[in-house]
């Protein structure tokens, strides 16, 4: 069985202390879904955020005293948003796994649309390790690193791809959904910002306000 899941790749909190947050492994990847728990999303965002928080520069404003402000401000005043991860296939008959590579990110995941209509090869990094998507007529073939010879890979058909693309996109929406909930609850003078932000990041539609308490 092959499953395809975004992901979002996490480092340690080292004392984050503006909103809860789950304990998660650093270095590992935390599948987007509408299942996560409150402190889930919470490291979810934190990371989404953190991605972002780089100094202004240009004709963005300067960044906020206040350290809740100052930490969302690259996430609310940047054209060009960043999320490190991307989409995270597993075959459960082989055991491989395709991870998202250094130059990949979750604001390019329609990008494996393109690559199933046209057909051109897909990179998603660098040496050392050079994930690839690959078409040969109806079959996908997804190499867990170019640079070796004897990569691991797995083999799957385009319809299945597509598949899996619909099912991916339902758990970023899902994923939306909680965090904007999550957001009007933690984040509630930013509950919009934040939200127009996320729903930018996921390349998604932007879902309603939750109604405020």
């Amino acid at each position: 069985m092959i499953v395809m899941h975004p992901v979002l790749e996490i480092y340690a909190p080292d004392g984050f202390d503006l909103w809860p947050v789950a304990e998660i492994k650093p270095f590992g990847w935390l599948p987007l879904s509408g299942e996560l728990s409150s402190a889930e999303v919470g490291a979810a965002m934190m990371r989404i955020a953190r991605c972002n928080d780089i100094d202004p520069d240009g004709d963005r404003p300067p960044r906020p005293a206040a350290a809740l402000d100052s930490f969302l401000h690259g996430l609310l005043t940047f054209d060009n948003l960043f999320a490190a991860g991307g989409l995270r296939v597993t075959d459960h008959s082989t055991g491989v796994t395709f991870l998202p590579g250094c130059c990949d990110g979750l604001e390019d995941w329609r990008d494996w649309h393109q690559f199933v209509d046209d057909g051109s090869l897909l990179g998603f990094g660098h040496a050392p390790v050079s994930p690839i998507a690959e078409r040969f007529g109806d079959t996908v073939r997804l190499t867990v690193n170019a640079e070796q010879s004897d990569s691991p890979v797995i083999e799957l058909c385009v319809t299945e791809l597509r598949l899996l693309l619909d099912g991916a996109e339902r758990d970023l929406a899902d994923f939306l959904t909680l965090a904007t909930d999550w957001s009007s609850r933690h984040l509630p003078r930013h509950c919009a910002a934040v939200t127009a932000a996320l729903a930018h990041v996921l390349d998604l539609p932007v879902p309603a306000m939750p109604p405020e308490p």
